[in-house]
């Protein structure tokens, strides 16, 4: 899903029902500087950051050069031309179980001053997302979020978990198998050019993560403030393989008072294979003069207390949901990834803004390859029945094999899906919680079996 985003209309209903509260919702011209720097001190202010340095808002223009940033006016404050609320948003692809990836809608900035609550601001501009997201052809939505409450209404659910993990020094011991390359120390801004395609591999083994794009790269490598204590105190290692090709890499800071043993931190660790992964968490946790090495956003499935002799030397905190996923279109969704086993699904979904809720049949052959049909003749626009027409004519002879007599079935809601859709929760989960209802209790056997993956979803990044 490669195109312009800002090249979409701006959503009529949003600008409607903002107009009538007085307000005007308008889409940022990234060649207005004066409207990107008082939609980034919105953006700034909303969570709480300093005002950004002149080096710093440069490198706001250029995140924002990338993306579709939005923000809601008032002409009766103060200061009119500093939005009272923001939001951005751009095409992004989701890894999902099979090592495949699926068109998302990343959203993120989403803010409202608080002297504009409860207007029906926040509503407006979420809705707005879901509409464009489904214009650009997006099957998914997705999200970071720093309150758990808020993005429900809309129809997001948590997909997959991020943890803190946190190794003592003086216990890890490694017992894991030795890695056939090598750890070199290397300079961040040396790895500017390599990172992307590390990154695309890395992410492809993992559901969960997002594509990364040129403002992660800078922020994480040190280059948006390059002379600020941040980037000075970063350091990076990267992990070659036996033929000496590089195959991951990762950032990370020591933290420490004057004279004393500090914390070796990092929130970036990209590995292509198993081997990289290994190494560069053995070399991250075999530092000297520190009491520990500390890994954020991290996924609660690491392999480390394996490779370890003293498995209790890691300790597992602040597990959190983390990547919030919302589906938009079913049909695009649910034939993108890859199932744990076959089998045939009736899926009826409730979705009260109206994107995904229909009647599905979800069948799946032995190799984990899915045909999706809307049961019901459940509304489509003509682009996803054309997309959905041609996935049945190439897949149809793949999944007949998988056929049942009496299909099985699940009534849940949109965000019940979404919940379950990379693997991280189990539908007899939510069936024991009262959210989903199975036919029987093969249709829950069946499903738990299909909607597995082999690694645990995560996301490794904020956005």
């Amino acid at each position: 899903m490669s195109f312009e985003p800002r090249s979409l209309p701006v959503d009529a209903a949003a600008r409607a029902a903002l107009a009538a509260q007085g307000l005007e919702y308008r889409l940022i011209d990234p060649g207005d500087t004066a409207a990107v720097d008082a939609w980034v001190d919105a953006d700034q202010r909303g969570f709480h950051h300093a005002r950004p340095r002149p080096e710093a808002r440069e490198f706001e223009r250029r995140v924002l050069g990338e993306r579709r940033a939005h923000g809601v006016y008032d002409s009766t404050i103060p200061e009119p031309a500093v939005p009272v609320a923001t939001v951005s948003s751009w095409p992004a692809g989701l890894s999902v179980p099979g090592g495949r990836s699926v068109d998302g809608w990343a959203v993120s900035s989403v803010t409202v001053a608080p002297t504009h609550r409860r207007r029906g601001i926040a509503r407006a501009m979420m809705e707005a997302e879901l509409a464009t997201a489904s214009k650009a052809g997006a099957a998914v939505a997705m999200l970071t979020v720093t309150e758990a409450t808020i993005y429900g209404r809309y129809g997001y659910a948590p997909a997959a978990k991020a943890a803190t993990i946190q190794v003592d020094r003086r216990r890890a011991r490694w017992s894991g198998p030795d890695a056939p390359g090598r750890v070199h120390f290397v300079e961040p801004a040396g790895l500017a050019d390599l990172a992307p395609a590390l990154w695309r591999r890395a992410v492809a083994r993992t559901p969960g993560e997002i594509d990364r794009w040129p403002a992660i790269r800078d922020r994480v490598l040190g280059l948006a403030e390059p002379d600020s204590d941040s980037s000075r105190s970063l350091r990076a290692i990267r992990y070659d393989d036996e033929r000496g090709k590089p195959q991951g890499f990762a950032t990370f800071r020591v933290t420490r008072e004057p004279h004393q043993p500090g914390w070796v931190e990092f929130d970036v660790l990209a590995a292509a294979t198993d081997d990289a992964e290994r190494a560069l968490w053995r070399a991250l946790i075999e530092q000297d003069f520190v009491s520990g090495t500390r890994g954020l956003l991290r996924s609660v499935d690491e392999p480390l207390e394996w490779l370890l002799e003293d498995p209790r030397a890691v300790t597992v905190s602040d597990v959190t949901d983390h990547l919030w996923i919302r589906i938009v279109d079913a049909i695009a969704a649910l034939g993108a990834r890859r199932y744990g086993a076959a089998g045939e699904l009736v899926l009826d979904i409730e979705d009260p803004l109206g994107h995904a809720a229909g009647r599905f049949t979800l069948l799946v052959s032995a190799d984990g390859r899915a045909v999706v049909h809307a049961a019901d003749g459940a509304a489509e626009s003509a682009p996803r029945r054309e997309r959905s027409r041609s996935r049945s004519t190439s897949a149809e002879q793949v999944g007949s094999r998988a056929r049942t007599a009496e299909p099985r079935s699940l009534k849940l809601d949109v965000r019940d899906l979404g919940s379950i859709y990379l693997g991280g929760v189990r539908p007899s989960v939510l069936a024991r919680a009262g959210r989903i209802t199975a036919s029987n209790a093969g249709a829950l056997d069946l499903a738990d079996r299909m909607f597995a993956a082999t690694r645990a979803p995560h996301l490794s990044i904020w956005f």
